[in-house]
C-alpha cells in the first residue's frame, strides 16, 4: 500500500502525515477494503456513490464504516489541501472492519488518465483465466494483482479481460467490460462483477438513450462477432477496446459506443461543475 501512496502527505484516522511516516499504513490488518475516487477540478467524482460502494463492501464482509460520510468528504478536502493537488485519484482504504475503532487511510495515488490519440486508437486488452472470490466488495489483494500485473508487462496489453470456469468474459482486471452487438450493449451480471461506479453510470445512460442493455457474459468464442467493445474505469471513462488476445474489434469506429462515450463525458462535467457551484468541494490551491 505505502509503494503506490504519493505526494507529502497522507491522512490516517483524521490525521496528517508525512509520507515518510509510514505508521498508518503498518497497521492497516487485512481484509481491508478500498475505494478509489477520481479528483477533477479539486472535485471527488461521484462522490456519493463511491461512498456507497465502500459501504456495501463492508457489508458483504459482515462489517460496517464507522466513519461517516461528512468525516471522510473532509479528510479528502484536507488530503488535497495539504498536497495543494487538484486532479488526481484518491484512495480510501478501510481496515479491522469487524472493530468500533477502525483503522480509514486516504492518501492520493498514481494517476494515469489515457490522453486522446489513445481513445481514437482503442486500446489491446489479453484474455486472463481468473476470477475474484467475492466479486461484489472491493478487497485489497496483493497476489491477484500481482498475477495480472506479470501478464500485462509479458504481453504489452493495457487490459486484462477476467474469464470465468464458463469460459465467459466477466470484467477487467481494473475496469468493467462491455461488448456491442447488433445495436445492443452486453455487459456481465452485477452479481459475477465488481460493480463499478462508472459501469452504474454506463446502465443508466444506455437506458436513458434507449440503448438494449442485456446482463450476460459473453462467451470467449463469440468474441469475433461482436462490432465494439468497451472497458469503463475511475480514470478511463469509457474507452474502444480495438483488439481481444488475436481478435480485431471495429470499435473505435461504433456509433454507439461514441454515443455512450459521448454522454458519459457530459455526465462527468455536469457534475463537476454542479459540485463547483453548490457545494463546498471547489479549487483547493
Amino acid at each position: 500500500m505505502k509503494k503506490e501512496a504519493v505526494l507529502d502527505y497522507y491522512i490516517y484516522n483524521g490525521k496528517k502525515y508525512r509520507m515518510a511516516q509510514t505508521a498508518g499504513f503498518d497497521k492497516i490488518k487485512f481484509p481491508c477494503i478500498y475505494e478509489t475516487i477520481r479528483i477533477i477540478d479539486g472535485v471527488p467524482l461521484f462522490l456519493e456513490a463511491h461512498l456507497e460502494r465502500l459501504k456495501q463492501s463492508a457489508r458483504l464482509l459482515g462489517g460496517q464504516i464507522v466513519k461517516k460520510e461528512e468525516e471522510i468528504a473532509s479528510e479528502i478536502r484536507a488530503l488535497l489541501r495539504i498536497n495543494r493537488c487538484n486532479n488526481i485519484n484518491v484512495k480510501l482504504l478501510c481496515g479491522n472492519l469487524d472493530k468500533k475503532q477502525q483503522d480509514f487511510l486516504v492518501y492520493c495515488i498514481e494517476s494515469f488518465y489515457p490522453n486522446a490519440s489513445i481513445y481514437k486508437s482503442g486500446i489491446y486488452a489479453v484474455l486472463c483465466d481468473l476470477e475474484r472470490e467475492n466479486p461484489n466488495a472491493k478487497v485489497m489483494d496483493f497476489e491477484w494483482k500481482s498475477k495480472v500485473k506479470v501478464l500485462l508487462k509479458e504481453t504489452g496489453a493495457f487490459e486484462a479481460l477476467l474469464v470465468n470456469r464458463e469460459n465467459c468474459i466477466t470484467e477487467g482486471s481494473r475496469s468493467n467490460i462491455f461488448f456491442v452487438q447488433g445495436g445492443k450493449v452486453y455487459t456481465a451480471p452485477a452479481q459475477d462483477v465488481l460493480v463499478g461506479v462508472t459501469r452504474m453510470m454506463i446502465l443508466n445512460l444506455c437506458r436513458q438513450l434507449h440503448i438494449e442493455l442485456i446482463e450476460k457474459a459473453v462467451p470467449v468464442q463469440e468474441i469475433p462477432k461482436m462490432d465494439g467493445a468497451f472497458m469503463t474505469g475511475t480514470s478511463v471513462n469509457v474507452l474502444p477496446i480495438s483488439k481481444i488476445d488475436e481478435h480485431p474489434l471495429p470499435s473505435v469506429a461504433n456509433s454507439i459506443i461514441h454515443m455512450i462515450a459521448a454522454e458519459y463525458e457530459k455526465l462527468m462535467w455536469d457534475y463537476v461543475r454542479d459540485r463547483k457551484k453548490h457545494h463546498s468541494f471547489a479549487s483547493c490551491i
